[in-house]
């Protein structure tokens, strides 16, 4: 890195001039976008970490082949203008990739800026690659969570560097289309399985909403495109509605003591898709499709007042229905959520959700964690985040008590976190009256642990409202909770059945760990006077059993032994000493001095980092034409099968996944069990697309409710796909109750397009209210 970076050689090196004008139109856009007042010595700051980034980056592009410098530049501007961090954010946002990806060092970004900048940029570069591209392979399975668990440990140093990360996948998220398909379902899953929900949770609602009609984009690209184009139909039509209905609230509120501003907001595609799948209607059933809210200018002082006195206002012109109204004023939410939440009965009929709150309350709403600490010194203001914070720290220290490297440490840590990411709150009280909130769902052995950890430990019955429940009894808002324990009580593997939070799940697990290395002293001795007696180091002659027998860890083959599950005579029949170490005994064949079956080449496994990993392979299969490419070859080299999870069908969007058996296993991108496969285990993930189209049947498992008008709904089913479409009905099961049926049957197609228009044709019926693809539980 030169001692002076020069602007005008940094721009001309990153390539033509129309391009170093479009670098520095982006630059200074991002300065704009900076909200917070800025120093002139700010300023000269950012400007030098510009120019870095430029000169850095100078030689580098993204996958759409536009210079790599203006991916910085546009996390930067996000940082500014959607979170509303300061210019120590934006220095770090531009430089966050240069020392992972150029030659600059941590070293020479403290000497160019200072300390902090550089924890923040180190923060951001220590985060193992594939975090920042969910593609990279890995040959251990917990990788994705074990990045996830630094990123998670940044949050508790300091929150911008999560801040910066989630505008850094935001412009990801934005800029996807670039990428191969196999890499763009990757990353959609691991931003639904962790970004959506941590947005949430940050109180970042504009993020989350962004990134799951994002992910939904690539996951069910049809529908996306369908609501999207069904909501700009409806637009016109929409915003005469919302004018109609704000026009009597205006007056009011014209006539208030209060600044306010009143607007009605779309729904987003992902809300809209998950009340037409939940709710099962159509789209032109659905009349909530946008809010309305209302934003008062007030002092900290009468912003509850005031709120109320709104409320009342509104009521008084539209009626309300009273069990959807929601005060967030009173009891904020967890991530520092305020805001009254009420249904209206609007004109023609139409409900209308409208949610009250002031300029500050909106600012907490909209950026989240950034904002609570600007309004944090607030009189009054409760630090809301402080115990979710505590609790991550509990669950940190609960999952490293696994040991460095441990794979499922990292794995459950991942769960338990997500576990009160997106849940709804509940409120329960103490004997005392102490307030205490919970996940929805939690049951009374989860307010046990959340009480305290022994109480949790020792934790014998418990009473709720003055009645004894069983332990695992579902806790509902208002419930008094009384704990009895014991001191000789202890946790048990059943427990874990019982909760929910993942401050419970970690305890638990720590105590059950305990208690199996106690178990397991036993076990270990027995272990190494056999050992001894074979002259093997214990250190290696336990790893060798490990790794033959597939156990994760000493305390589980300590346990095994002490319990009489795994002997010595077991270890003994299956390994050897040779040259004082353990190894396996050769098979008969191996024996008689047969060959060794051969290890595929890497190319014909899918590239990995690591152990090599063999595919079955059985014999070349005859067809003239491959009816699947995996990794860009013929599927017939693979043992490959068709998910029964969702049942691919030619011209579905797919992906393979490598099992724990070796096996290929070819999945639709919008299987029910996509989001987890791509976002916990990537580096096991395929590409796979359809080859040549081969005349092959497939067999799509439907879901069909409507309207039960007796023997006419099986007639018209069958009618239309049997003697309309011409298709074959492999199986069917039809029940009906109260005017209401449920069927599910398999009809043989030849390919996705065929199934569309089956599905459009039954979609069509009378009698048909929904149709849907069916999934295997």
């Amino acid at each position: 890195m030169p001692a002076v970076v020069h602007i005008t050689e940094a721009l001309a090196a990153t390539g033509s001039p129309e391009e170093g004008e479009v670098i520095q139109r982006a630059y200074r856009a991002m300065l704009r976008a900076i909200k917070v007042d800025i120093t002139r010595a700010d300023r000269r700051e950012i400007r030098r970490a510009y120019e870095l980034a430029v000169w850095a980056h100078r030689r580098q592009r993204r996958k759409s082949g536009e210079p790599y410098v203006l991916h910085p530049i546009a996390v930067a501007t996000i940082c500014a203008r959607e979170i509303g961090l300061g210019p120590t954010a934006v220095i770090a946002a531009l430089l966050h990739d240069v020392v992972e990806d150029t030659e600059v060092t941590l070293a020479e970004i403290e000497s160019l800026f200072s300390r902090r900048v550089r924890r923040l940029v180190d923060g951001l570069t220590k985060l193992d690659a594939s975090v920042n591209d969910p593609s990279t392979e890995a040959p251990v399975e917990s990788l994705q969570a074990e990045n996830f668990r630094k990123v998670v440990v940044t949050l508790l140093e300091d929150v911008r560097v999560v801040l910066i990360k989630m505008a850094d996948r935001m412009h990801n998220m934005r800029t996807l289309g670039s990428m191969p398909a196999v890499k763009q379902a990757k990353i959609a899953a691991e931003t639904a399985y962790v970004y959506a929900p941590l947005a949430h949770r940050l109180g970042l609602y504009a993020f989350k909403t962004e990134f799951q009609d994002l992910c939904l984009k690539v996951e069910a690209p049809d529908t996306y495109r369908e609501i999207a184009r069904k909501l700009d139909e409806t637009k016109r039509e929409r915003q005469r509605y919302i004018a109609d209905f704000l026009r009597p609230l205006r007056v009011l509120l014209d006539a208030s003591p209060y600044e306010y501003r009143i607007f009605g907001r779309p729904k987003s595609i992902h809300s809209i898709y998950e009340k037409i799948r939940n709710k099962e209607v159509r789209f032109e059933e659905i009349y909530d499709l946008f809010a309305v809210r209302v934003v008062l200018d007030v002092p900290y002082a009468e912003e509850k007042p005031a709120c109320w006195q709104v409320y009342s206002m509104i009521t008084d012109v539209y009626k309300p229905i009273a069990e959807r109204l929601k005060d967030w004023i009173t009891n904020p939410k967890a991530n520092g959520y305020e805001s009254l939440h009420t249904t209206l009965i609007g004109p023609k009929g139409r409900y209308v959700e409208c949610q009250i709150r002031t300029e500050r309350m909106d600012a907490i709403a909209e950026r989240g964690f950034a904002a609570h600490w600007k309004y944090k010194g607030v009189s009054g203001q409760s630090d809301s985040y402080e115990p979710w914070l505590d609790s991550i720290r509990e669950l940190l220290e609960h999952s490293a008590a696994g040991g460095a490297g441990a794979e499922q440490s990292a794995a459950q840590f991942l769960a338990d976190f997500k576990t009160g990411l997106f849940s709804e709150e509940l409120f329960v009280y103490t004997p005392k009256g102490d307030m205490v909130s919970l996940p929805k769902g939690a049951t009374a052995l989860d307010f046990a642990f959340s009480v305290h950890s022994m109480v949790g430990y020792h934790c014998q019955a418990v009473k709720v409202n003055n009645r004894l429940v069983p332990m695992g009894h579902e806790l509902a808002v208002g419930d008094r909770v009384e704990v009895i324990t014991n001191k000789n009580q202890r946790p048990s593997e059943g427990w874990l059945k019982m909760v929910v939070t993942g401050k419970a799940r970690a305890k638990i697990r720590s105590a059950l760990k305990e208690e199996r290395r106690k178990t397991g002293e036993l076990g270990r001795e027995e272990l190494a006077r056999k050992l001894a007696h074979r002259k093997v180091n214990f250190d290696e002659g336990t790893e060798a059993i490990l790794r033959h027998f597939k156990l994760e860890s000493r305390v589980d083959l300590f346990y095994a032994m002490a319990t009489g599950s795994l002997t010595t005579e077991q270890i003994f029949r299956q390994l050897e000493v040779v040259a004082g170490r353990l190894s396996p005994k050769p098979s008969p064949e191996q024996a008689a001095g047969a060959e060794p079956a051969p290890t595929p080449a890497a190319g014909e496994q899918g590239r990995t980092h690591g152990p090599t990993r063999k595919v079955k392979r059985p014999r070349q299969r005859r067809e003239a034409a491959p009816e699947l490419l995996v990794n860009g070859e013929p599927a017939r080299h693979y043992d490959y099968q068709l998910a029964t999870c969702c049942n691919p069908v030619q011209g579905d969007d797919i992906f393979g996944y490598l099992s724990g058996t070796n096996s290929l296993k070819i999945h639709r991108t919008n299987c029910k069990n996509a989001t987890h496969l791509l976002s916990n285990y990537a580096y096991r993930v395929m590409r796979a697309d359809w080859g040549v189209p081969v005349a092959r049947e497939f067999v799509a498992d439907l879901l069909i409710k409507g309207i039960d008008k007796g023997r006419g709904v099986l007639t018209s089913l069958t009618t239309e796909l049997t003697q309309n479409l011409n298709l074959d009905i492999r199986a069917m099961h039809i029940e009906g109750e109260g005017g209401y049926f449920e069927c599910r049957l398999s009809i043989v197609v030849k390919n996705a397009d065929q199934l569309a228009v089956a599905m459009r044709s039954l979609s069509d019926l009378e009698v048909v209210t929904s149709v849907a693809r069916e999934v295997s539980e």
